[in-house]
């Protein structure tokens, strides 16, 4: 398959994913007996999660643009990372509803931000295997020199990456607010010029 196909069919599958996360914003009903202001602020946790999720999609774009830009040609080792990288992706709408669901609720919140911190931490895995993979085991495929120096400094911003998730992940039986804290913390910070530049997912 040509660099060019495995391109077009993974922003095909990003742009699905980053648009299914707007569905999860409802008009209020008009039955509703509050206010239209009073309902929109009450749904702060479906902005907060679309937001964070919105960004974090979006820097994995920009990052996954870079990654596969460094390839000349690609093998079959790399389209199936790619396609586990997808998957982590497409199943991100799912989680962003789950936390926006439950964050406010009095059951269930730990669980939903568990699973919501965890699918970052999964994408983050994956997006560093496939990193690695073309970084170390397909360097012939490359199609510009990167000395070992290089290769190992782009490895070890990607790994940095999987901390901040991983504590979040663990801190939702904490307290589910904290987990979507360092999430949209996360987010704006790799959403700053220099930081996706560095590729740190």
């Amino acid at each position: 398959m040509s660099k060019n196909r495995l391109e077009a069919f993974s922003d095909g599958v990003l742009a699905v994913a980053i648009t299914l996360l707007v569905l999860d914003i409802k008009v209020p009903p008009i039955s509703s007996p509050h206010t239209l202001g009073h309902d929109l602020l009450h749904m702060w946790p479906t902005y907060a999660a679309y937001v964070t999720s919105f960004i974090t999609i979006g820097i994995i774009w920009i990052n996954h643009h870079a990654m596969l830009g460094r390839l000349r040609e690609t093998d079959h080792t790399i389209l199936v990372l790619n396609l586990l990288l997808l998957l982590s992706i497409g199943v991100l709408p799912f989680a962003t509803s789950l936390m926006a669901e439950y964050l406010k609720q009095s059951q269930g919140e730990h669980l939903a931000a568990a699973i919501y911190a965890g699918s970052f931490l999964l994408m983050s895995i994956f997006f560093l295997t496939l990193n690695r993979h073309i970084l170390f085991a397909k360097a012939h495929l490359l199609g510009l020199q990167l000395s070992e120096e290089q290769r190992r400094s782009i490895i070890k911003r990607s790994f940095v990456g999987l901390i901040p998730y991983a504590l979040a992940t663990a801190l939702s039986a904490v307290s589910p607010y904290i987990t979507l804290t360092i999430c949209f913390v996360l987010a704006a910070y790799y959403a700053l010029p220099l930081a996706s530049a560095d590729e740190g997912h």
